[in-house]
């Protein structure tokens, strides 16, 4: 009998907790049966030009860019689920929508940008898809989490001010760290971990990768450091997590600090993260923000750096 009332009150506490662990077990619970759309849109990189910048927007944080023929993908996630890896497979969030490119119908891959070990940055089943010939970077003491995967052959570590000229068969960038306010840690035990944004730069262009961020005066630096064609900045999954992830708002004003021209924006539409509704941040995004600036809106849209 004390067996079955403990049991009962287990029950009752998973289905009505607000700690992290009974959310993410109703959540996994409640998406089993959901269908995950296809994307509207497909890029189609083998078309792309290679003398100009062209980016594609695959679902989550996920950019594919061919940077005068140099190919980069930032923070791969590729898969239906993010997660912890179990043996039944991956445990945690569906996406609402499917990559915009499988694993397969992606070009050579050059590098590969890291911006924090947070599982939904930081995929291993996505990074297990890449060749040895893929160079990374990635934040500061984090690239012992590559140790399973073919990239750790070619890892480059980088802390907030530090930069590095990444060498790939298909050309050279230079890539350069700054500080973002996030943080690292991917389980409870390792907030030793660090968390980037990046300048990425090559034949005399530059671009920003923002990572994940709340907002931060960090982005007034760059503004001296040259022009930037694109900043590819994340907005949302703001509420309740303001502290930590930036409303639409707030990655204008970044980006605006910045000096950059155009602003992609990532990190929504693609995972239930925070709880604001599917379409509010690409709305607030249009409110605050000249039309003509915002690169693209939808999962697999595709745009040409002029």
């Amino acid at each position: 009998m004390m067996t079955l009332s403990c049991l009962g009150l287990a029950g009752v506490w998973m289905g009505v907790s607000n700690q992290a662990g009974p959310r993410f077990f109703r959540g996994f619970l409640a998406e089993l049966g959901r269908a995950v759309l296809p994307p509207a849109n497909r890029p189609t990189p083998e078309l792309w030009n290679t003398n100009t910048i062209s980016a594609s927007w695959l679902g989550h944080s996920t950019v594919l860019v061919n940077f005068y023929g140099l190919t980069i993908l930032t923070d791969p996630v590729l898969f239906r689920r993010i997660g912890a890896n179990l043996k039944i497979g991956t445990v945690g969030p569906k996406r609402m929508i499917d990559a915009a490119l499988t694993p397969e119908e992606l070009p050579d891959i050059d590098i590969i940008l890291l911006s924090h070990a947070h599982m939904d940055h930081l995929d291993l089943p996505s990074l297990h898809c890449f060749s040895r010939a893929t160079r990374v970077v990635t934040a500061h003491n984090t690239a012992d989490l590559l140790a399973p995967t073919q990239l750790r052959a070619h890892c480059t570590e980088l802390k907030w001010g530090e930069k590095a000229k990444i060498i790939t068969r298909r050309g050279d960038a230079i890539v350069q760290a700054f500080e973002v306010n996030h943080w690292g840690a991917r389980w409870r035990h390792d907030s030793y971990r660090g968390y980037n944004g990046y300048v990425i730069e090559r034949e005399g262009r530059k671009i920003i990768f923002g990572g994940d961020t709340a907002w931060t005066s960090t982005f007034r630096p760059l503004r001296g450091r040259g022009g930037y064609e694109l900043a590819i900045m994340p907005i949302g999954s703001y509420k309740p997590w303001i502290w930590c992830h930036c409303n639409p708002e707030q990655a204008v004003s970044m980006a605006n600090d910045s000096g950059a021209k155009y602003i992609l924006p990532v990190h929504f539409q693609t995972f239930a993260l925070g709880r604001e509704p599917r379409h509010e941040p690409m709305e607030r995004l249009r409110k605050c923000i000249e039309p003509e600036r915002i690169a693209l809106s939808e999962i697999g849209e595709t745009f040409v750096c002029n």
